[in-house]
């Protein structure tokens, strides 16, 4: 049927994008719908589609009475389900998403709707209760400058946007569901984003306590797709006003949503490791933006991107008075800070574990409180190396690192063993010297526990790390190591906490290794009573870097601030946008050659790809045997047409049927 006979037919059009992952065919396509599918095949829905010879799945975008396509129009084959999953809201943030980051809107439409469960879908959703009685205590928010005019002001649906500095301290979870009840009590919906299942848990029993089970869900990956569907439902169809999850719940269809909170956004579990590599802050910003939503940038931290929407005036500071602040933290001391401590200890800069932990420690121990040991690393000895020359200690079969698995007993547990193919190797040699001996290069979780287990006898240790997470501890007196990222909760708070092997963690080649170490750092350090109660942290790491003195200080929009100007000077995210561009180095040229750049844009590299970086190959791709990385760098407000010369060249590529694929990532956290 051509274009003019249609216009003499009541067969309406419906404009369908097909799930399809090549950038050329990222458009609406128009279809006929019979009459049979004429009132399910509303904008929305999932519907199957013939493209090109074979059934795909797609997306009624909209529909209309006429259309310009001049060929001959194809049928839809069937509704897949008549639920509209795909609302207007995240219709337009899919679109917005796409365009800022040089993806396909099917590619974002992965991340925002979940496979359909057919029969979560059948069940009948829940009669939604009416709201419980509330009283939001507001007096917590007093402690924050501004803290009640933003509470008002969100109860008045205006829609304010904050960058909050929690306290150290401070109930978090319970400071969030403060916020979701008010925006609930305006019959708006909130959605809140965590970085894992330990904070998804706090934050969802802390808005239950507030609201009720039946008002809020939870949305993480490792929901069953039954479940997943189900609550995804649930906020879909309105019965829950306050959606929590992990990266991807940022996209949840809540009904009105009138509040967005992004929890320690410097996480690098907000990074999407898929196409097209969204951040979550980044999409939650343009879903406040789109839907006029207020927004919270939250953290004890604060990263260089949330210090920018501050100075830009897009949000306003959330902080604590300078008193309060002293009031609320724990004394914090790091290695030499006087010439006094150095003349008692000065062996402290070298040693491991100085004189002013263990006192910290003991001190704590002995008023009946626990110590959290923060380290870098888990196993026991996790990096060796010749005992003579330092060269790394390498394995003779595939030159992986070796490691010493665990303590040396009579089963012979203590040889060290190769980290990739796990061969052990007791002769071992240095390939450098010939040397025999080796020393430990980083140590351990486990190391750090029997080390302490000797200092301490009696005293219970406990791990935490790895796939051995403990969410809370009671109090009492007990020393608790912990990997970064996975310290538990004591309850009342601990006494004391040990940062230790700061270099690890500072010494890192990564643009973001001073604001990283600080959030981790301040995580930890939150977690331990105020100084007036005796609380105090021991950082091992020399006072004179900025950073420790940013943790001293609990000085956390200081430290952003000056990095956010470092980076600023010498031109990376977030004072510019950059495009990260992986591939050959022929697959690059013709990307770059086919791309329409804007004029002040700058090529730099190419370079190695980042430790640990995937390779950018899709499906059954033969692997390129030269892969590197191209970073392409413009002024701040030059993001926009450099995304959109990337989408246009991949495009091109994709037409053309390039073998040799690209991968594009706009401003990635990791850098090179």
């Amino acid at each position: 049927m051509t274009s003019a006979k249609l216009a003499a037919e009541v067969d309406p059009v419906a404009r369908v994008l097909p799930m399809l992952p090549l950038p050329h065919l990222d458009r609406e396509f128009d279809y006929l719908v019979p009459r049979e599918l004429e009132e399910q095949a509303q904008p929305g829905v999932r519907v199957r589609i013939r493209f090109a010879g074979r059934l795909v799945d797609g997306f009624v975008v909209s529909r209309t009475a006429t259309s310009d396509h001049q060929g001959r129009f194809g049928w839809l084959e069937r509704v897949i389900s008549p639920e509209r999953v795909l609302t207007p809201e995240i219709t337009r943030l899919v679109e917005l998403v796409a365009a800022r980051y040089a993806g396909t809107r099917a590619d974002v439409l992965r991340l925002a709707v979940p496979p359909r469960h057919a029969r979560a879908e059948a069940e009948a959703a829940p009669e939604s209760a009416p709201a419980p009685e509330h009283a939001v205590d507001r007096e917590a928010w007093a402690q924050y400058v501004h803290g009640q005019a933003f509470l008002t002001a969100l109860a008045e649906q205006r829609s304010p946007r904050a960058v909050w500095q929690a306290l150290p301290g401070e109930d978090w979870p319970a400071r969030l569901a403060e916020l979701s009840a008010i925006a609930a009590g305006a019959d708006t919906g909130t959605v809140i984003v965590v970085p894992d299942q330990r904070d998804l848990d706090r934050v969802v029993a802390a808005v239950e306590s507030l609201l009720g089970s039946n008002r809020v869900v939870g949305l993480a990956a490792g929901l069953g797709p039954a479940l997943r569907y189900r609550r995804w439902l649930a906020a879909l169809r309105g019965t829950a006003k306050v959606v929590v999850g992990t990266r991807s719940s940022v996209f949840a269809p809540t009904p009105r949503t009138g509040l967005i909170v992004i929890w320690d956004d410097g996480d690098d579990s907000h990074s999407e490791p898929r196409a097209p590599y969204p951040h979550a802050r980044e999409v939650a910003l343009l879903r406040a933006y789109a839907g006029g939503s207020a927004m919270v940038v939250a953290g004890h931290a604060r990263t260089a991107e949330g210090q920018a929407l501050v100075d830009s005036g897009w949000a306003h500071d959330l902080v604590a008075s300078r008193d309060v602040v002293r009031a609320r933290a724990p004394k914090i001391t790091a290695l030499a800070d006087s010439d006094h401590a150095l003349a008692r200890d000065p062996g402290a800069r070298a040693a491991r574990l100085p004189a002013i932990a263990f006192a910290a420690a003991r001190e704590a121990l002995g008023a009946g409180r626990g110590v959290l040991v923060q380290v870098p690393r888990r196993g026991y000895v996790p990096s060796l190396a010749c005992g003579k020359c330092r060269a790394p200690a390498r394995c003779r079969r595939c030159n992986g690192p070796l490691a010493l698995p665990s303590a040396a007993g009579p089963d012979g547990a203590g040889t060290p063993a190769c980290r990739w193919c796990g061969v052990a190797d007791a002769a071992h040699r240095c390939h450098a010297c010939g040397a025999r001996a080796l020393r430990a290069v980083v140590v351990g979780a486990g190391r750090t526990a029997e080390e302490l287990g000797r200092a301490f006898p009696g005293v219970p240790v406990r791990m935490s790390g790895g796939s051995d997470v403990i969410d809370v501890v009671e109090q009492g007196p007990a020393l608790v190591v912990s990997t970064v990222g996975a310290e538990p909760v004591m309850t009342g708070g601990y006494g004391a906490a040990l940062l230790l092997d700061g270099w690890a963690l500072l010494g890192r080649p990564d643009l973001r290794a001073a604001e990283e170490t600080l959030r981790r750092w301040m995580t930890a350090s939150a977690l331990v009573k105020p100084f007036g109660d005796g609380g105090q942290v021991v950082v091992v790491a020399d006072s004179g870097i900025p950073t420790v003195q940013a943790l001293v200080r609990w000085d956390p929009v200081g430290h952003a601030r000056a990095q956010y100007e470092e980076r600023a000077e010498v031109g990376f995210p977030p004072a510019i946008h950059l495009a990260a561009v992986d591939g050959s180095a022929k697959a690059i040229s013709e990307l770059l050659e086919l791309a329409d750049l804007p004029d002040n844009a700058e090529l730099l590299g190419p370079v190695e790809l980042p430790a640990g970086a995937r390779l950018p190959v899709a499906g059954e791709s033969p692997e390129p045997a030269d892969i590197e990385r191209m970073l392409v760098r413009v002024p701040r407000g030059e993001g926009k047409p450099l995304a959109e010369a990337l989408s246009a060249a991949q495009a091109v590529r994709s037409a053309r049927r390039e073998s040799h694929p690209v991968r594009v990532q706009i401003d990635p956290i990791h850098i090179g």
